[in-house]
């Protein structure tokens, strides 16, 4: 048995450019040249990963309404619309109300600034107004903005020159915010056990969830796990032993009998992850006067952190919300790991931040560590755990965050992955500064009122989780 994802069809961008057919009679040229740019921008639209559905040049109402039939017809995910000159706000509002995705705005001159000395030497007043035209995409921007906030179409804007570096690497955040969001949108989310009880925190709203992500929250019996660890092959438990070899440093510690129980438990976890298309999991179960599901349950700890290195993200403690963050930060290849706080060390101005459980192997600084535990703190049973810090450098953290008024928020901040000592007590746990101070940074993350559990990923990665915020209609609030 192996571990598989949800297979979900190409994220698809449409473009399409807007311009004044009255012009092309009376400009010579600018047509063609309007045409030019939108070529351009698909060009290097193309190099974003998705599939671009380009449109061309809308200049009439009735090639606006055909246009939005084809993006339905093309079930594109997100929409460009680059106005390449004065148009007339009735040649796109068709397109967008049609085709009801989020729409970015691309308000895009062709160089920095009209060279005015030459412009100016032209000394023909037609040619000079063709040629302005061709630099003034700004123009039509307010009254297409007008247009969709009276029209209460929400929408985004991507300002600068066609050729500027800044300008495509905004473009690339909002694709790569479009693909989390449609990865979301087909996420699996296996639901397995039950809260741990008493932590009121972690308690979610499934249909909420659903609500706003799309995917789908698959309930699992665990006992099914259990019957599947029952089937898996002497073979198949020594190729999982391999896998651990190669993934983790396995403590001298770890007893054979309880390598091969783990691993025969991560066997029967690619199972069930393949057989209901999994992208993600969150899991938590005693096993209580049940040996079957307790041995199941208190061996989960390294298949799961092999599945959340594959794309399918793991959360302990039945962390629905949690597991979407992660999810979210693995979609971004940013990684995504379990943690919470531990403890203040307010002599090196740090956050200890971690979490026994699953973690994720490609953000680890050096190779994870397998230990055994002999009690799993605050819950039943012993067995082997995990160990790792997070990659020293730039690092986001990620909360989804369920708010009084029955809304989902993002709740992230920007830090750093500091050197220094760590508790070795076979947990993930790392040092974390923030640029506001460790006092400043936890009691302004808790204002916000956020799950004790958050995500962690490397990189600074803010400026993509605001655009997926925005793309799917939910506030960011960035911390720092």
């Amino acid at each position: 048995m192996t571990s598989a994802k949800t297979p979900i069809p190409a994220l698809k961008a449409g473009l399409f450019g807007i311009g004044l057919a009255a012009y092309w009679d009376q400009f010579d040229g600018l047509e063609k040249r309007l045409r030019g740019y939108i070529d351009q921008a698909a060009k290097k639209l193309e190099h974003s990963g998705a599939e671009i559905i380009n449109l061309g040049l809308i200049d009439t109402i009735d090639k606006a309404f055909e246009a939005g039939s084809r993006f339905c017809r093309e079930d594109v995910d997100l929409i460009f619309l680059y106005v390449t000159t004065y148009a007339l706000s009735a040649t796109m509002l068709p397109v967008i109300k049609k085709a009801k995705v989020p729409v970015i705005v691309l308000n895009l001159s062709p160089d920095a600034a009209i060279n005015y000395a030459t412009f100016n030497q032209l000394n023909d007043r037609t040619t000079m107004t063709g040629e302005w035209l061709a630099y003034c995409s700004a123009c039509a921007v307010p009254e297409i903005a007008n247009v969709f906030k009276r029209s209460g179409i929400p929408f985004h804007q991507v300002t600068g020159t066609l050729n500027e570096a800044a300008v495509w690497q905004e473009v690339d955040e909002w694709v790569s915010a479009a693909k989390v969001a449609h990865i979301l949108s087909y996420n699996k989310l296996g639901l397995m056990g039950n809260y741990y009880g008493g932590m009121l925190d972690i308690y979610s709203n499934l249909t909420l969830q659903c609500a706003v992500f799309g995917g789908h929250m698959e309930i699992i019996e665990v006992d099914e796990l259990s019957a599947l660890r029952l089937e898996v092959t002497e073979k198949e438990i020594n190729e999982k032993l391999t896998a651990f070899d190669e993934s983790f440093e396995i403590d001298a510690d770890c007893s054979a009998d309880e390598l091969k129980r783990a691993a025969r438990t991560s066997v029967a976890m690619d199972g069930l992850v393949q057989k209901y298309g999994l992208g993600s999991m969150a899991y938590y179960h005693k096993g209580s006067s049940n040996p079957l599901n307790e041995d199941t349950m208190n061996s989960m700890i390294l298949g799961s952190s092999l599945l959340t290195s594959n794309g399918v993200p793991v959360a302990g403690e039945y962390e629905v919300k949690n597991a979407q963050a992660m999810k979210i930060m693995d979609s971004f290849g940013a990684g995504g790991s379990f943690t919470e706080y531990y403890a203040m060390d307010y002599a090196d101005d740090v956050v200890l931040m971690g979490h026994d459980g699953p973690c994720h192997p490609a953000i680890s600084e050096g190779k994870i560590k397998v230990k055994p535990l002999q009690v799993y703190h605050g819950k039943v049973g012993a067995g082997l755990s995990v160990e790792m810090s997070v990659k020293q450098g730039d690092v986001t953290l990620l909360s989804v965050v369920e708010t009084v008024d029955g809304k989902i928020m993002f709740l992230v901040a920007e830090a750093a992955s500091a050197v220094g000592s760590i508790l070795q007590i076979g947990n993930t746990n790392s040092r974390y500064r923030f640029p506001i101070g460790a006092k400043n940074f936890v009691e302004q993350w808790n204002a916000h009122g956020p799950a004790h559990h958050c995500a962690v990923g490397v990189g600074h990665i803010a400026s993509k989780i605001v655009k997926l915020g925005q793309l799917i209609g939910i506030e960011t609030v960035k911390v720092c």
